[in-house]
C-alpha cells in the first residue's frame, strides 16, 4: 500500500517542479521591460535633441514651422507615455507588483490597469499620435501630395475605427465602465 502512494507524490513533486518553472518563466519577460527602459532614454535624447533644434529656429522660424516642432514635442512625449504605461502595466500584470509606497511616489492608476485597460489606453495613445502627424501634415500641406495627405487621413480613420470598435468589443462584454 505504501508502494502505491509514492508514484503519486513523485508525480505531486514532479508537478510542482513543473509549476514552479512555469510560474518562474516569467521572469523572463524582465529584459523586455529594461529594453523598453532603454528605449524610453532613446526618446528622451531625441526629445532632448529636438528642443534645442526648436529653440534655434524661435527668431528665425515661421509660426507653422514652431507649431510643427512643438507638436513633434509633444508625439515624442505621447510615445514616451506609451512606453512608460506598457512597462508598469506589463510589469504588475506579468512579473511582480512593483513595491512602491504612496510616500515614494507611487501613482494612483498604478496596479489597477489590466490588459484590457491597457489595449484601450495604447489604442488611444496610437490616435493622437496619428492625429498629430495629421495635423504635421497639414501645416505643411505646401509641402506635402494629395496622395500622401490621404495615407495619412486613411491610416489615422483606421486607428480611430479600431479604437471606437475595441472599446465597443470592451463595453459589449461587460469590462467597459
Amino acid at each position: 500500500m505504501d508502494d502505491a502512494r509514492v508514484p503519486a507524490r513523485r508525480a505531486s513533486q514532479a508537478e510542482r517542479l513543473i509549476e514552479r518553472t512555469i510560474f518562474g518563466s516569467r521572469w523572463l519577460l524582465a529584459p523586455f521591460y529594461l529594453g523598453l527602459i532603454l528605449g524610453l532614454a532613446a526618446l528622451l535624447a531625441k526629445f532632448v535633441l529636438q528642443v534645442i533644434d526648436l529653440l534655434g529656429h524661435v527668431l528665425s522660424g515661421g509660426g507653422d514651422e514652431i507649431t510643427v516642432g512643438i507638436l513633434s514635442l509633444i508625439d515624442l512625449s505621447l510615445k514616451a507615455n506609451l512606453v512608460l504605461m506598457v512597462v508598469f502595466a506589463g510589469y504588475e500584470s506579468f512579473i511582480s507588483r512593483l513595491d512602491v509606497d504612496k510616500d515614494e511616489g507611487r501613482l494612483a492608476w498604478m496596479g489597477q490597469v489590466g490588459f484590457g485597460d491597457l489595449k484601450l489606453k495604447l489604442l488611444a495613445s496610437v490616435v493622437a499620435i496619428t492625429a498629430i502627424h495629421l495635423l504635421e501634415g497639414f501645416l505643411a500641406v505646401e509641402h506635402q501630395s494629395n496622395r500622401a495627405l490621404a495615407w495619412l487621413v486613411g491610416i489615422h480613420m483606421a486607428f480611430v475605427v479600431s479604437a471606437v470598435l475595441l472599446a465597443l468589443m470592451d463595453r459589449i462584454s461587460g469590462r467597459g465602465h
